[in-house]
């Protein structure tokens, strides 16, 4: 099967096409810009474009599909020349569907928790030797690829709500129809999209809409957003609500109580685990992965045993530099609800020490001044917290400009220092002593080319 990408370079897309080459495909692809590290990854599998831009003489008849990126646009002269011969033109989720419609389908939706609830699932079902293919958001240990194809069983989806290409405006998850499907919470992102957030609720109710018969839907129960949707559910779909569990955290480490089965007497017998992870929403994910792989058949104790070694994954409170005195995280934390938990759950690891977050505002959602006022209180529980916006991102998206002033207002908490250079902010933690202080970098940007791990590595040796 010859296959063509239309903006190969993006995150997923250049994930997919690893998975089809390897899976026997021919593959071919074209963008205007590909930036690292799709660009070493393409060109390790042969298939990096030979140049840089768009090239209708590349479509022709002998194509079998045209896979089409978010990052083209309607008047891409290569999905003109694909209209005009009339081939078909899939956008990434339809194909990825289109892929699985033999396999049985478990789909992680949720306005946070995605990547990670789906990295959990994928490193038991690897500890315990079940077969998967998988489309996961971020690169995790183990894994070579974020996409797998093959003739598994099984997929693991993690199930974005952002559209699916430029001429199919629908989230991507409506394409997926779940056999097992979550969802982990809801909170307004995407506004350039879902302008209103009941409009960006009802994409959920769409979602559960297209379970297949008989679904199940396991669901973070302390939403309300999520229970009125639970409360429309067709008759067919089985639910499955999930809480935080009881833990405890003791000298840094978080443990979870769970049950070990009965004893002599009957009685139910309880046990510790601990777990690398720690923060209540990351308990609370754990519990979203237990759920749904109870549903395939892996027992709790199976699951348990698995999931002590699970690390995280990339970007989401992922280590990045420790000492006996201090350590440093990251995480992809940008929405309010996200920031809030984040904060929260390192503070609580580590209550005896200082903790040191930094921000930065750098999607379209965070940039816009209407948005700002969502992020009140949302780092209160640093001792420092400190928010970095860069004017030029905001003029670069096309935003109403917003002032330092009006960020530290939004915030509305006097532990913010809002900064617009990021050479201020690693000069002021250069001069910090890291003795019993904790550092919390979290954008889904980079502070303006900042090498976070080394930078991170730098302060705390």
């Amino acid at each position: 099967m010859k296959v063509h990408f239309i903006a190969i370079g993006g995150s997923a897309m250049h994930n997919l096409a690893i998975a089809l080459k390897r899976k026997g495909y021919q593959v071919s692809g074209s963008d205007d810009e590909i930036f690292e590290p799709s660009k070493s990854r393409l060109e390790r599998e042969g298939i990096l474009p030979g140049k840089i831009g768009w090239d209708p003489n590349l479509i022709n008849g002998e194509l079998d599909a045209i896979i089409l990126g978010m990052h083209a646009r309607q008047d891409n002269p290569e999905l003109l020349r694909a209209q005009e011969l009339g081939l078909h033109i899939y956008s990434y989720p339809e194909f990825i569907y289109n892929q699985t419609k033999d396999k049985k389908r478990l789909v992680i939706g949720g306005s946070h928790g995605k990547t990670t609830i789906t990295s959990m699932i994928l490193h038991v079902m690897d500890q315990l030797a079940i077969k998967t293919d998988y489309l996961v958001g971020a690169l995790l240990e183990g894994f070579d690829c974020m996409v797998q194809l093959s003739d598994a069983p099984y997929i693991v989806i993690e199930g974005d709500e952002y559209l699916s290409s430029p001429i199919d405006r629908r989230p991507k998850f409506h394409w997926y129809a779940p056999h097992i499907g979550c969802i982990s919470g809801i909170a307004w992102d995407h506004i350039n999209v879902f302008p209103t957030f009941e409009n960006y609720v009802e994409q959920f109710k769409i979602y559960t809409d297209k379970f297949e018969q008989n679904g199940v839907l396991v669901f973070y129960e302390g939403d309300e957003n999520i229970i009125s949707i639970v409360n429309q559910l067709r008759s067919d779909i089985q639910v499955r609500p999930y809480h935080t569990p009881d833990f405890e955290v003791r000298d840094g480490i978080t443990y979870v109580t769970v049950q070990a089965g009965y004893n002599d007497e009957g009685q139910m017998t309880y046990r510790e685990v601990a777990l690398e992870i720690f923060g209540a929403h990351n308990l609370q994910n754990l519990m979203a992965a237990k759920l749904m792989l109870n549903e395939i058949g892996v027992r709790d104790d199976q699951f348990f045993d698995a999931i002590a070694s699970f690390k995280g994954a990339a970007k989401r409170l992922e280590k990045i530099a420790e000492n006996e005195f201090a350590v440093a995280y990251k995480d992809f934390a940008h929405s309010p609800s996200k920031l809030k938990a984040t904060v929260s759950a390192v503070k609580r690891q580590y209550p005896k020490r200082k903790l040191i977050a930094c921000m930065e505002l750098h999607t379209f959602s965070s940039l816009k001044k209407e948005f700002l006022p969502h992020y009140f209180e949302c780092m209160e529980e640093a001792d420092e917290a400190i928010v970095y916006f860069s004017p030029d991102v905001v003029a670069h998206k096309r935003l109403e400009p917003i002032t330092a002033e009006q960020v530290k207002e939004a915030f509305g908490t006097p532990n913010v220092t809002v900064y617009t250079n990021s050479d201020e902010i690693t000069a002021l933690l250069r001069k910090k002593e890291w003795k019993d202080a904790n550092l919390l970098l979290m954008s889904s940007g980079n502070f303006h080319g900042v090498d976070l791990d080394a930078f991170a590595k730098e302060l705390i040796h």
